[in-house]
């Protein structure tokens, strides 16, 4: 790498993210994997807190999570630094990428269950010992659905903020207007932030993760060869044939982060490729499902596009828009 791209590590690599710790954490983990390739890479993260991290009110108000990645995509664009760290679930399938970006690579990904925590001192651990009407926090549509379908004798109440913020609020700590029995967050993102606390963790049969669920996007300028090359020496290609079926699903919805819509991918031991796509209404009382497989071994946008077709198929767009049959 050095010998075909001389800009590095003389070259100072400015990467940005968004300022949460969890963002902060997942950028460490991306630099530590680009220095097993050049040792004495110089970094320099610039933290951002996005109009999004601000809003404490529903995204979809605000115009979606898309917010998450926009500021920081026009500093790329602009030249203010060299790389950003998006986690793939935020960015929108709706629209295409902003002018002149690229994803380089994709971290290879982690385990995408959802696991329902509980209150320090409770005694319920699983989701259905959870007594009627329960209050369960969460912030995603996704996971509000899902959680409906299961159970609808309960009621789901959003939440924001860090996630050490959610904890303090389910446990007490931090004053808020319901009395919460449980609250659902990401495994993978409580490993990355090293929070170790049991909890009922959800079966991808129980809770479908979001499109491109706890994968690490590294995106860069289209004409910046030099961080092209350095981002694409840490890609894991399994992950990013994985996450193109799940984008293309989405995009082919014309699904944003806020939409109510499912979708993961996973490779079987042969190479053969696997998609399963749910869409819902908010309250999980309807739904559309499709399981679709990649018997040869193909061009993965080709399977999303075939799950958007079977999902679109079932009135997936009259089910995403709430209109009534």
């Amino acid at each position: 790498m050095t010998a075909d791209h001389p800009d590095f590590p003389k070259r100072l690599l400015r990467i940005g993210t968004r300022s949460s710790p969890l963002a902060l954490a997942q950028t460490e983990m991306v630099i530590a994997a680009l220095r097993e390739h050049e040792p004495d890479l110089r970094t320099e993260v610039l933290p951002v807190t996005t109009e999004a991290d601000l809003w404490q009110g529903d995204l979809a108000q605000l115009g979606g999570k898309g917010l998450y990645t926009r500021q920081i995509d026009t500093m790329l664009q602009r030249g203010e630094v060299d790389m950003a760290v998006h986690c793939v679930k935020d960015v929108p399938g709706d629209v295409p990428l902003p002018a002149g970006l690229v994803f380089a690579a994709y971290m290879e990904r982690p385990d995408v269950r959802d696991v329902l925590l509980f209150p320090e001192g409770s005694e319920h651990t699983s989701l259905a010992d959870l007594p009627p009407g329960a209050v369960i926090l969460s912030s995603a549509v996704r996971r509000k659905a899902q959680i409906l379908r299961a159970r609808p004798d309960v009621k789901v109440v959003r939440v924001r903020g860090a996630v050490g913020s959610r904890l303090e609020k389910l446990d007490g700590r931090k004053k808020i207007d319901v009395r919460a029995d449980g609250m659902i967050l990401a495994v993978a993102g409580l490993a990355r932030l090293g929070i170790e606390r049991p909890g009922y963790v959800l079966g991808t049969d129980e809770m479908l993760p979001a499109v491109g669920a706890g994968v690490l996007g590294l995106e860069c300028r289209q004409g910046d060869h030099a961080v092209g090359a350095l981002l694409e020496r840490i890609n894991h290609p399994r992950t990013q044939r994985e996450v193109t079926a799940e984008r293309v699903m989405l995009h082919g919805l014309r699904g944003h982060c806020n939409s109510p819509i499912a979708g993961y991918c996973t490779t079987e031991g042969d190479g053969q490729l696997s998609l399963r796509g749910m869409v819902f209404d908010r309250e999980g009382s309807k739904f559309a499902n499709v399981m679709v497989w990649d018997e040869h071994q193909a061009d993965p946008a080709v399977l999303g596009a075939r799950a958007c077709a079977e999902l679109l198929r079932q009135d997936a767009r009259r089910i995403i828009e709430g209109i009534p049959h």
